[in-house]
């Protein structure tokens, strides 16, 4: 009878494509073992498509007063019968579902749980880049060899966007309420009219949430937005082809850096790149304590086009 294992991934997006080494490393270690992933909605499609889990299950976190959540939420992950659990969020929601799965035959736990039968025992655990905190956990864990992330599997067919072979990529956006980790907009339509000048469309992605951002960036001038209209696979296709990618410390940043894509990354003081920077084979940093002070002038001198 197979053995059935449980990893716990349930975002940010540039968090869940870091794990996706990880991820791999799990399935080396379980060749035999059914293994389901538990993400959130955003992520179930990526889940599924990178061919390493048997099952996907979607986790709608219940709050800690939604107790007809909760009950459904702790009787499907007893009735999983999960014999080890490789928890990769590490974080105080996924410790509490160590708690939740507490019966008279608790599964083996990596992770930061209180209990947990393989504990990720190092204090400066959290001022590790999460690409070597997470090998290191899964180190302690009996995993001694974690391979960088791969997104080889992430394709799409993106002719129908109708790109010009030469163009860089704009990734102005962010999480909605951190705002200090946005280089301001005027700065983005500024590098995008030196794109424009060196033969280069510059074109503007990001989720629909940030479609005001780059009509500020886009209107009246050289770039062309497709902001809300991409998926996770046609941001990872883009990258592939781009000359470039610009943006500021976000999860569409380490798809295009993973994916091989030149990048220069954009820091404030509001997050530290030694531990969130997107990593791969052409990575540039730049920061200030402030991103309003980072000049554009700065930026482009930064910027290595092929």
């Amino acid at each position: 009878m197979k053995r059935r294992i449980l990893v716990i991934k349930l975002g940010a997006l540039g968090d869940f494509v870091l794990a996706t080494g990880p991820f791999a490393a799990i399935r080396d270690a379980h060749p035999d073992d059914e293994i389901v992933l538990l993400t959130t909605a955003p992520y179930t499609q990526m889940g599924r498509s990178c061919g390493l889990f048997d099952e996907v299950w979607m986790d709608e976190r219940p709050s800690r007063f939604d107790f007809l959540g909760i009950y459904r939420l702790r009787q499907k992950l007893r009735g999983g019968h999960f014999v080890r659990v490789y928890d990769l969020q590490t974080s105080g929601r996924s410790a509490w579902y160590f708690w939740l799965m507490r019966s008279l035959e608790r599964p083996q736990w990596s992770g930061i749980a209180p209990g947990a039968s393989h504990p990720h025992a190092n204090r400066n655990r959290n001022t590790m880049h999460t690409i070597e905190r997470q090998a290191e956990q899964l180190a302690m864990a009996g995993i001694p060899q974690t391979p960088f992330p791969d997104l080889s599997w992430l394709s799409s067919d993106i002719s129908h966007l109708e790109l010009p072979n030469r163009y860089a990529l704009l990734i102005p956006g962010g999480a909605r309420h951190r705002a200090k980790k946005r280089w301001p907009p005027e700065h983005y339509r500024e590098i995008a009219t030196l794109f424009a000048s060196r033969g280069f469309l510059p074109v503007v992605i990001g989720g629909r949430n940030e479609l005001n951002l780059a009509e500020r960036i886009a209107n009246g001038g050289p770039a062309r937005s497709i902001v809300g209209k991409t998926t996770l696979a046609d941001i990872a296709e883009l990258a592939r082809h781009a000359a470039v990618s610009v943006g500021n410390d976000t999860g569409p940043m380490h798809i295009a850096a993973i994916c091989g894509c030149p990048c220069l990354v954009l820091f404030s003081n509001a997050s530290n790149p030694d531990i969130t920077a997107p990593r791969g084979n052409d990575v540039t940093i730049l920061q200030r304590q402030d991103l309003k002070d980072l000049s554009v002038s700065e930026v482009a001198a930064a910027l290595r086009l092929r």
